[in-house]
Formats: C-alpha cells, structure tokens, sequence
C-alpha cells in the first residue's frame, strides 16, 4: 500500500513547481515546447544545488535522511510562504513524526468560561480536522444551519460543503471554503494516517466537485487573521475581523473569535442576532460539538 505522506510530499513539489517559470529564477527559456508547466526536477535540483536524482529521490517520497538545509534550499527555489515551507517539512520529516491522528481535544473548564464570556461576538473552538469542539451563544446562533449537522459530524468544513444555508451566509464563500480545505490539507501534512481525516476527504470528494478540485492543489494555509463579509439570514449584511489563537497548554486546539467596529452596522446587526437569540428565536445558549445546551464539560474533567 502507497504512504499517504509521500504522494502527498510528491503531488505538493509538483504543483509548487508548476507555478515557478524559469525566467522567475533567472535561468534562460529553454528552447522547444516544455512538457510540464513551470520548473522542471532538474532545474529545481541545479537551483537548490542538488544532484537531480539526489532530488527525484525526494519527490519520490524517499525522504530519509534528508537534511534541513536540502529542505530550506529547495523551499528557497520554489518561493514557499512559511505554512508551505512548515509543510513540507511536515512532509518530508521522519515516519515516527507523523502520528495518525492529533490528540483527542480536552477543552478546560476555563477555556469554556471564555467562550460564556464572549456574549458580543461570535466565537468558537475547533479541534483537528476543524472538528467543532464548542460554540459560543452568539456563535450558535451566527452559523446559520450549523445545528442541522448530526451529532459527532459537526465540523466546519462539512459545514461549508454540505449546508446550504453556509454557502448563503459567507458573500465569497469560494475564497473561504478554499482556505479552509488548505487548512485541512496542512493537518493531513502532519496526521497522513488520521482515519477520521480519510473520513472526511473521502465523504467530501465524493459529495463535492469543488472539494475535489481544491484538496487535489495542495494548497496549504495557516489561519491567523483577516476579515469576510456575510449575509445573514435574520440580521443580513454583517462585516466582521477574525482572530484565531491556540491555547497554551493545547496546541491541538484553535480559538476562534470574530471582532467588529463599535458603533458600526454591523456592531448593531450583532446585537439584534444576540436579542433575536436570546428570545428564544434561535439557539440561545452555546452548544458543544454533540450538540447539547451549553457548553458542557468534557468527561474527566471538573467544572
């Protein structure tokens, strides 16, 4: 059976070729016609100063004992961002390194009080996979359609492929449903063997074309910050910053929060949603991944 990690580590230099033209590096157009788009192996290998079967080697998946500056050197020559240069290390690193799956996310009492806490904004906490761990109240009440996902398979990028009422809510939900598969396509450089993930994929690439299409890039992307613009289905346009931080103590954990101007439109349309939840129009409290009310400790641990 081939390892999940090295069609992976092939498929990935491959496509980061394919969007390098040798003018970019300064060699000369070669004559003829190229048979592959941008660099090819051996040009890659004369960049990062390799021998070109010393690279072959490499976008074969046999990695073993390749050093760190062989890696950055062929980073280099393909103009990686720091989460493509992060995953092809991911990538190329030993077998051992590579577990099947993260951990099983433990959310701590105080992270929960944060979330109740956070009554102005939506705000969440993603586990691996985009697992949805819990949610704040806001947030249940902000992700329209999230609770219509079963209990054990909610997961934002399920959300975003699978509900209808996700693809209304996000104004360019292209552009965020392709980040979120880069993110996705990150976790599998580190947990190639996690069966839930194949799960997921192999749920996804059957139901969704576009899924398909995105998973195949090899893109990869790491969440920080930004900003979307929505329409939501009770409040309509909304326009909020993002915020994303991994917990000290559980690095397999993200938290998620939204951040909005004061005083803005949008600051308004939060509070209507808040007012319109809390009436019982919507959920009106939290809500963890299986979908009870309120944010409900984890088994084993005290409140």
């Amino acid at each position: 059976m081939s390892d999940p990690a090295a069609n992976d580590l092939r498929e990935f230099l491959r496509t980061r070729r394919a969007r390098v033209s040798p003018q970019d590096t300064g060699l000369p157009a070669s004559m003829g016609v190229r048979r592959v788009p941008g660099l090819r192996r051996e040009e890659v290998a004369l960049l990062a100063g390799v021998s070109a079967e010393y690279y072959e080697r490499l976008e074969r998946g046999r990695t073993r004992n390749v050093s760190a500056s062989v890696l950055d050197a062929v980073a280099r020559v393909l103009r990686l961002d720091p989460a493509e240069r992060d995953h092809l290390f991911a990538l190329a690193g030993p077998a051992r390194a590579r577990s099947a799956a993260a951990p099983v996310p433990r959310l701590r009492p105080g992270l929960r009080r944060v979330l109740d806490l956070m009554t102005g904004v939506p705000a969440l906490v993603l586990g691996p996979r985009q697992d949805l761990v819990a949610v704040n109240a806001l947030g249940s009440a902000f992700y329209a359609g999230l609770d219509t996902l079963p209990a054990g398979r909610r997961n934002m990028v399920r959300y975003l492929f699978t509900v209808d009422a996700a693809r209304e809510l996000y104004e360019d939900w292209a552009a965020t449903a392709r980040r979120i598969v880069a993110e996705l396509r990150r976790y599998a450089g580190r947990h190639p063997h996690d069966p839930g993930l194949a799960d997921l994929v192999g749920d996804l690439a059957v139901r969704d074309p576009d899924f398909r299409r995105w998973w195949a890039e090899h893109d990869v992307y790491l969440r920080e910050h930004g900003g979307k613009r929505y329409h939501h289905p009770v409040v309509g346009p909304v326009e909020l910053g993002y915020e994303a931080f991994t917990p000290v103590g559980q690095p397999e954990l993200v938290l998620g929060t939204h951040t909005v101007e004061p005083r803005s439109p949008s600051a308004e349309a939060l509070a209507l949603l808040a007012d319109w939840a809390a009436a019982g129009s919507g959920r009106g409290e939290g809500a963890t991944e299986d979908g009870t009310a309120g944010i409900a400790p984890d088994p084993g641990t005290a409140p």
